[in-house]
């Protein structure tokens, strides 16, 4: 910190984003030329509260959204991040995966950002906490289900080629009887029980390319009859979560699909085994 506050004295910027070597944290950066509070409250009120709020300079902001626990694919990260900006009206120039963003008690030391007496105005923290998107993955799958990931048109949702056919036949087994699917449709579509499974492996939450692997290797004889097996995993998976996201955390009425959650067999990797390796330091 003693080097950094010297190299600022200098005339030098002091920027960080959150590590995670060449994949993305889960934490996108919004910058916001124009942004003010109405801005911010929106991000809340639409389920993408930001983690960190920082001013800039006077009338700038900057924020930081965790939009997911698991590390993402760059092009992924970076479609995600375009439509935030599109969203919000953000810097569209600085909405990409790694993004580099300011450091909160360092001074703004771009000549235009000078204040009135000249002086450089200094990076004030204004909001912080622990928060996660609520529509963090709905945000992904919709941005992956458009094709904005344009360096993986083939596969806008990038599988995760850590899980063997074993492992995800387990897990997809595991949830199949949970759900007690073959007991009550003895002729099952397997595109539905896709569709069920899904939903429940992201409330846990996993991350959507761990789902969509756990599909396409675990569902029983995929692809089937589907053609295009990746568009149809991108389907899947967005109204997987937009069911998610509209229903009621209990139901209201009505039989529930099942009973509370039971502990996932042993080859089923935990939620925790996908957190980021960065916590939003510097």
């Amino acid at each position: 910190m003693r080097f950094l506050r010297a190299r600022n004295r200098d005339g030098f910027d002091v920027y960080f984003h959150p590590y995670s070597g060449d994949r993305n944290s889960g934490y996108l950066l919004l910058d916001l030329d124009e942004g003010d509070t109405h801005t911010i409250d929106a991000m809340r009120a639409h389920g993408h509260p930001p983690c960190v709020v920082l001013q800039s300079s006077p009338g700038h902001l900057q924020a930081w959204v965790r939009i997911s626990a698991a590390t993402l694919d760059p092009a992924l990260a970076t479609a995600a991040a375009r439509q935030l900006a599109r969203l919000y009206r953000g810097d569209a120039a600085s909405a990409d995966w790694r993004h580099l963003g300011r450091l909160a008690g360092f001074t703004n030391q771009k000549p235009h950002r000078r204040l009135p007496n000249g002086f450089a105005p200094w990076v004030k923290l204004l909001h912080a906490s622990q928060t996660t998107s609520t529509h963090g993955t709905g945000l992904l799958l919709d941005t992956a289900a458009t094709g904005n990931a344009a360096s993986h048109a083939a596969d806008p949702l990038p599988l995760d080629c850590s899980l063997t056919p074993t492992a995800a036949s387990a897990i997809y087994q595991f949830w199949l009887h949970r759900l007690r699917i073959p007991q009550r449709f003895p002729k099952t579509d397997f595109s539905i029980a896709d569709l069920w499974i899904a939903k429940q492996l992201l409330r846990i939450p996993l991350p959507p390319p761990r789902v969509a692997a756990i599909l396409q290797l675990g569902s029983p004889g995929f692809p089937r009859r589907h053609s295009d097996p990746h568009d149809y995993l991108r389907r899947t998976l967005a109204r997987a979560a937009r069911e998610l996201l509209s229903a009621p955390p209990f139901p209201g009425r009505g039989r529930p699909l099942c009973g509370p959650h039971l502990a996932l067999p042993a080859a089923t990797p935990s939620a925790a085994a996908f957190r980021s390796n960065s916590a939003g330091g510097t």
